[in-house]
């Protein structure tokens, strides 16, 4: 199921991408975040914090549009050593102060999660040049990682400040 979920997500992406039927402003970008842990986790070889990158596509025709990011982290809230992907996909709305709803999963060691993790996103869309835009962004994602089969379900919710950069075209 959740395959099926991020395949309908890419696939709504490329064709949003593609269709000149939908033509609008295409904006393409890269930066980072930083995250926190909203609760302590006490287990050795967990970090509660870091650093990730941000690779994201955003289609914005209207106040109405869509975003799609993929965070790039070596370490996360699993202690793995191995890079985590975790694809992402928000409906966004609003101009210079905007609002978002999203869902993403994460992948690792040629696997995806077991469950969605959900997120609320609210941002600053600044139009620093004529195609050129700085998103100052802060989000919460409700997510639960299953660190360790004794401790199931760990309640690892987070919040991140980040700051992406956008060329539209």
């Amino acid at each position: 199921m959740k395959k099926g979920i991020v395949m309908i997500v890419l696939l709504f992406g490329i064709w949003s991408f593609c269709s000149s039927a939908y033509a609008g402003d295409h904006r393409l970008g890269l930066g980072g975040h930083y995250w926190k842990s909203i609760d302590d986790i006490d287990v050795s070889d967990i970090k509660e914090d870091g650093f990730a990158m941000v690779v994201s596509y955003q289609y914005k025709p209207s106040l109405f549009g869509f975003q799609f990011d993929v965070e790039i982290a070596d370490e996360q809230l699993t202690g793995k050593s191995k890079t985590v992907y975790s694809p992402q996909a928000f409906v966004i709305v609003g101009g210079l102060v905007y609002g978002g709803l999203g869902i993403g999963t994460h992948y690792s060691d040629g696997d995806f999660a077991d469950k969605p993790f959900y997120a609320l996103k609210a941002g600053l869309d600044f139009e620093l040049l004529p195609y050129i835009h700085l998103d100052i962004n802060a989000n919460y994602r409700f997510d639960n990682w299953d660190i360790d089969k004794a401790l199931d379900d760990v309640d690892t919710d987070t919040v991140t400040l980040g700051l992406i950069g956008r060329i539209e075209f």
